[in-house]
């Protein structure tokens, strides 16, 4: 399978604090397989992060942003890894303010989407 030699974003999703409730919500399922995620909480709360809408896998500070580059971390070094297409991304905080966001990144393959 061959790619095409840019990055592209997948549509950015977000959900507003003012709808936590202490739980796992659901905020983005990714469209396609990303090397890279952002979350960008800029919201009044911590945030907690999974990406199975159960276990903790993350955790985000109030306004403030992280990034995961998965192919930085690719082993054996220069093999790729991605953050599989379907991948759901859940997060819990108690009710605030403002708005958390996840942004991906990905390499399109030829004759595919751009």
């Amino acid at each position: 399978m061959a790619v095409k030699n840019i990055v592209a974003a997948v549509p950015l999703s977000s959900i507003a604090a003012s709808t936590f409730s202490g739980v796992y919500q659901l905020v983005a399922t990714l469209p396609q397989a990303c090397f890279l995620l952002r979350f960008v909480n800029n919201t009044s709360k911590d945030i907690t992060v999974s990406y199975d809408g159960t276990t903790d896998h993350d955790f985000v500070r109030t306004l403030s942003d992280e990034n995961i580059n998965a192919q930085t971390n690719a082993q054996p070094q220069n093999f790729c890894a991605l953050f599989p297409k379907g991948t759901t991304v859940w997060v819990k905080a108690a009710v605030g303010t403002g708005s958390f966001f996840v942004a991906g990144y990905y390499q399109p393959v030829l004759g595919g989407e751009s």
